[in-house]
């Protein structure tokens, strides 16, 4: 018997077809989840993201698709599941809103690859002991470095003036325009009201190595808030790390951010033409700088365009920020 009069015996049941592959189109198109709860990231530990909604506090984790550090402190997130708030629930952050700021640091200057510290935070409290630690004003440079490329306004907080005179930091920082208060403890109600008044109605993260009075401050602006207060290690001069995670605290119809306290601010994702926008009364002057200038070589057309304008001492801050990015600043 030929093969050709066997096959004509066979049906379509007797023959198995193998579906050809792609014969249903794959999609990354993911939920839109129109019916997701909005929220504002207030703390950050260990895999869980604490929400504030609406309704009151949710804690979530992030959906799998987000990716490694897609949900960072401040961010405003779309919220799906159990959002309800009751003890054991956990929701899920299905998408982060876009950022309207995003504040940065590296690992260290050699570093390009950057790590989100805040999003959409507005101002930065450059929190700054004036002794018990001593003051560290390269720190605060790196710091108004951040600031400014994060499009940031910078506030410098000088604590402990009950220890110290502020006199030599607030001259140092002078040139620069930059507002400034000093605390001291006892705390006085002017200072406090003054402090209040510079902190409501935005978002402000607070930075400094620890032992500066970070939650001090947090503590007696919100007493609610309860943060660990620590002391300074009478060996190294360094204070302890007492707060170990982010956490978002409401002041007013604003936000106050207290970060965990940093040793180190690696600026090595800043590039310095962010660092020189910051001082938009000196742009004429670098128009007729050579191109590449680095405005710290002989040559830079500021020099001359500095003393003519008598701006010297704003040239010399920016100097110094340009210095402390390539970390060559003293302390």
């Amino acid at each position: 018997m030929s093969r050709q009069s066997g096959y004509a015996r066979l049906d379509e049941d007797d023959v198995r077809v193998r579906p050809g592959r792609g014969s249903r189109p794959r999609t990354r198109r993911r939920p839109a989840h129109e019916t997701a709860v909005q929220g504002f990231v207030t703390s950050v530990d260990r895999g869980r993201y604490g929400c504030m909604t609406d309704d009151g506090l949710v804690v979530a984790m992030k959906a799998r698709e987000l990716g490694k550090g897609s949900v960072v402190g401040g961010d405003r997130v779309a919220l799906a599941g159990d959002t309800s708030g009751a003890e054991g629930t956990l929701a899920r952050i299905v998408r982060v809103e876009p950022r309207t700021s995003a504040l940065r640091r590296s690992a260290d200057d050699t570093d390009p690859a950057e790590r989100i510290i805040v999003a959409n935070a507005d101002q930065m409290v450059i929190v700054c002991s004036l002794a018990d630690p001593a003051p560290n004003l390269r720190f605060v440079d790196r710091c108004l470095v951040a600031a400014y490329d994060a499009g940031l306004d910078p506030l410098l907080l000088l604590t402990k003036a009950d220890l110290a005179s502020p006199r030599r930091v607030r001259a140092f920082y002078r040139p620069l325009g930059l507002p400034m208060l000093t605390t001291r403890r006892p705390l006085p109600p002017s200072t406090l009201s003054r402090v209040r008044s510079a902190l409501t109605g935005r978002i402000s993260v607070l930075i400094g190595p620890s032992g500066v009075g970070k939650s001090t401050l947090m503590n007696t602006l919100v007493p609610a808030a309860d943060r660990s207060v620590g002391r300074v290690n009478p060996v190294t001069g360094q204070g302890r790390h007492t707060s170990s995670s982010l956490v978002a605290i409401p002041l007013g119809d604003g936000w106050l951010i207290d970060t965990p306290g940093l040793r180190g601010f690696g600026l090595g994702h800043v590039s310095a033409e962010r660092v020189v926008e910051a001082f938009g009364d000196l742009a004429e002057g670098t128009a007729a700088c050579p191109p590449g200038c680095d405005h710290l070589s002989a040559g830079c057309a500021l020099d001359e365009w500095a003393r003519e304008h008598h701006a010297e001492a704003r040239l010399d801050s920016l100097r110094r920020l340009l210095r402390s990015r390539e970390g060559t600043s003293p302390d």
